[in-house]
C-alpha cells in the first residue's frame, strides 16, 4: 500500500479513535480491551484496505470493532465467572484538575452512566452488543445482523429482551446532575463524620452495595443488602482511612462519583445509584488494575 494512502487513512482512523473506544468500553466494560480491540481494528483495516479501497473508513471501523468487541466479551465472560467476588466496570474518570491526553480519552454518550454499565452486566453478550449500538449509536437492525450472525428478526428479539433488562435493573426516575452531586457530598459527609443514622437516612431501605477488590485487597465477596448492613459497611470502611485518605469528588462515567486517594495514588472509586433523593445502590471499585490508570489529580476534596 502506498505510504500517502496509509497516512490518509492514519487521519481519518484517528478521528475515530475515541468514538470506537467508546463503542468497546460500553460493550467490554474496560478501557483496556477497548484500546485493544480499537487498535487490532487498525491493523484488519489497514489488510482490508489493500485487498481492495475500503470507502466509507467509519462504517468499516465501526462493524470491525464491534464484531471483535463480541468476541472479546464472549471470551470474557468465562474468565469472569471465576473472578474472585463480585466484577464491576472499570471506572472512566475525568475532572478539571486532571490531565487527560486527547489520544487516550474516552468519548462515553451521556446515557451511559456508571450505573447503567453494572446493569450491561447481566445482559448477554449478544443483548449486550445489540443494546449498545441499536439504543445508543442508532445502528439500524439490518447492520446489526451483520455484527452479531443473526437475521434481522432475530436482532430485534435480542432488542426487546436486552431493553426488558435493562429496564428492569435501571433506575426508572432520572435525577438531575445537582440532586445527585448534593446526594453524594451528603453521603460522603455523614460517612466521614461517622454518622450512622444520618447515614441510614440517606440509603434506600433496599440499597445494595457491591465492592470490587478482584482478590488483591480487602472487599465483600458477595453484595450487601439493606440500609443498616450497609451504612455500617461503609462506616467500617471509613475509619479504616480517615485518617490518611483525601476524599474527592470527581466526574464518574459522565455522573458525579468519589474517590479516595492514599498518597497521590486512587485507591477506591464510588458511584451512588440515586433514585427519588436517596441512594439505591452503592457501587465501589477497590481493585488496583482497575484504578491504575487514574491520577490524583482530581477536583476539591469534598471534606
Amino acid at each position: 500500500m502506498q505510504t500517502s494512502r496509509v497516512d490518509e487513512l492514519a487521519v481519518r482512523f484517528t478521528g475515530l479513535r475515541s468514538r470506537l473506544t467508546g463503542i468497546a468500553y460500553a460493550m467490554l466494560g474496560t478501557t483496556a480491551e477497548a484500546e485493544d480491540v480499537v487498535s487490532d481494528c487498525w491493523l484488519r483495516l489497514v489488510a482490508a484496505d489493500e485487498r481492495e479501497p475500503v470507502r466509507d473508513v467509519e462504517a468499516w471501523c465501526t462493524v470491525a470493532t464491534s464484531r471483535r468487541a463480541l468476541d472479546v466479551l464472549r471470551s470474557a465472560r468465562v474468565q469472569r465467572e471465576s473472578y474472585v467476588g463480585p466484577w464491576l466496570p472499570e471506572p472512566v474518570v475525568t475532572s478539571a484538575g486532571m490531565p487527560v491526553d486527547p489520544a487516550d480519552r474516552v468519548t462515553l454518550d451521556e446515557t451511559v452512566s456508571y450505573a447503567l454499565m453494572v446493569v450491561l452486566e447481566t445482559l448477554t453478550p449478544a443483548e449486550r452488543v445489540v443494546w449498545v449500538l441499536h439504543e445508543v449509536f442508532g445502528m439500524p437492525f439490518p447492520e446489526l445482523a451483520t455484527v452479531v450472525g443473526r437475521s434481522p428478526a432475530a436482532v430485534r428479539q435480542l432488542a426487546v429482551r436486552a431493553r426488558g433488562h435493562v429496564a428492569a435493573g435501571a433506575p426508572r426516575i432520572d435525577v438531575a446532575a445537582q440532586d445527585h452531586t448534593r446526594a453524594v457530598a451528603a453521603f460522603l459527609a455523614a460517612a466521614g463524620e461517622g454518622d450512622l443514622a444520618g447515614l441510614i437516612a440517606l440509603l434506600d431501605p433496599d440499597v445494595v452495595l457491591t465492592s470490587d477488590g478482584g482478590g488483591q485487597v480487602s472487599a465483600a465477596r458477595r453484595p450487601v443488602h439493606g440500609a443498616d448492613r450497609v451504612a455500617r459497611f461503609l462506616l467500617g470502611l471509613a475509619s479504616k482511612v480517615e485518617h490518611v485518605a483525601q476524599v474527592r469528588l470527581v466526574s464518574l462515567n459522565g455522573g458525579p462519583g468519589f474517590t479516595f486517594v492514599v498518597d497521590g495514588a486512587v485507591h477506591l472509586v464510588g458511584s451512588l445509584t440515586v433514585v427519588e433523593g436517596r441512594v439505591r445502590r452503592v457501587d465501589l471499585v477497590l481493585a488496583p488494575d482497575k484504578l491504575g490508570r487514574l491520577s490524583a489529580g482530581t477536583s476539591p476534596a469534598a471534606r
